[in-house]
Formats: structure tokens, sequence, C-alpha cells
């Protein structure tokens, strides 16, 4: 949908687009499940505001009737605008042909989908107490510490293993990362082993970004 208001700024303009639009809904109020209170109310705006157009637009007009049509004419916009999207925008039942009828913006029914990100994690580690790994994490295209765009976390593969790991089928263990520092805690068993890991970034429907390399990391 364009960003450009779909409201008539001319006052004769916005006159007659009004005057088609609540017609129409007249005439499809029981298809669209709309109560006629509704819009009974949006009638009496714009009976106020073609009374008031019309007195503006008389040659003899004075001061008064303008700022009359004004007034008028924004107490039935902010009326429309209210209606239009609580009843008829997002409404299930108003087809986008009714609304090309209406001259109302079409929007999209369904969410665009965000991929996966094209990018994969980076990951460092530091220690400062026993028998755990705290792990930062940023993006490849990033120094920064944090997530891309569209992604909402990082799937860390891990394992610990005394034979060497490149490839990173072969990390068993998996957890979802959502803040870009996390611990990672081990049993005392595993100190002075190496954990091997690697991540990838994930979007909000599970699609996995590509893998990282494979770091390694001495347990405390």
């Amino acid at each position: 949908m364009s960003n450009k208001d779909y409201i008539p700024r001319g006052d004769g303009q916005f006159l007659e687009w009004a005057r088609i639009l609540i017609a129409y809904v007249l005439a499809h109020l029981i298809e669209f499940k709309i109560d006629q209170a509704a819009l009974t109310a949006i009638q009496t705006l714009f009976a106020a505001y073609e009374s008031a157009y019309e007195a503006a637009e008389n040659p003899n007009r004075g001061k008064v009737d303008v700022l009359n049509k004004n007034e008028t004419r924004d107490a039935l916009k902010t009326a429309l605008r209210a209606f239009n999207k609580g009843f008829l925008l997002y409404n299930p039942a108003v087809t986008d042909a009714d609304k090309k009828s209406m001259d109302l913006p079409l929007h999209d029914k369904k969410p665009t989908p965000h991929p996966a990100p094209d990018t994969h994690p980076i990951i460092s580690t530091e220690s400062k107490n026993p028998f755990e790994l705290i792990l930062h994490i940023h993006d490849s295209e990033s120094e920064k510490r944090g997530k891309p765009d569209f992604a909402s976390g990082a799937v860390l593969f891990y394992v610990v293993s005394d034979t060497p790991i490149s490839n990173p089928e072969d990390l068993q263990k998996t957890e979802l990362i959502t803040r870009m520092s996390h611990t990672l805690n081990f049993s005392p068993t595993d100190r002075g082993k190496t954990v091997y890991m690697a991540g990838r970034w994930q979007n909000a429907k599970g699609d996995k970004g590509p893998w990282s390399e494979v770091y390694s990391a001495i347990i405390p």
C-alpha cells in the first residue's frame, strides 16, 4: 500500500468520496456485518459537513461559514478514518473489489515473510568461573554485538569431545540463544576438556541461515 493518504484533500473531492463510501456501506451492511448505529453516526457527521460545505461555497459566505465547514470536515474525516480502520480495511468480508469501489487502499492479508539471515554468527568466549564459558556473539557483517535483521536468535550447536571436530553437522547438542551474551555450564568432569561449537542465525519461523565456522574452547 502507498504511504499517500487515501482520503482526498480537496473539500469537494472529500465530500463526494465520503458520499460514495457511505452509500456503498449502507447497501452492504449485512454482508459486511456492520451495525446500523455505527454508520448512522457517520451519516450524521456527513450531513453536517455537507450543509456546512454548501454554505461555505455560497458567494455570500462569511468567516463563520468557512470555520464551520473546516470543523465539520475535520470531524467527519477523523470519524471516517476510525470507521474504515475498524470496519472496512481489515474486515475479511470486505473484498478487494469492494475496497476499489469505495476507493480504499488494499492491505496485504498475509504478513510479508522475513527470510533467514544470509550471514552467520561470530562466537568468542571468556571464562570467569570454573565449569562455565561465557559466549559473546555478533553478526559476521557487524562488529557490534547483536542479531541481524529478522533473526530471532542464534542456534548454538556444541559438543564436548576428545577428538577434534571440524564438521558442524557433528555437533549434537543445541541451544537457542536470544541474548548475545550467553553462559554455557558444564559438569566438573568436563573441566580441562575441549568444547566445539558453531552457530546459525534463525528467524521467527525457524528457518536457519548459513553455518559459522567451528570454534573450540577449553572448559575452565
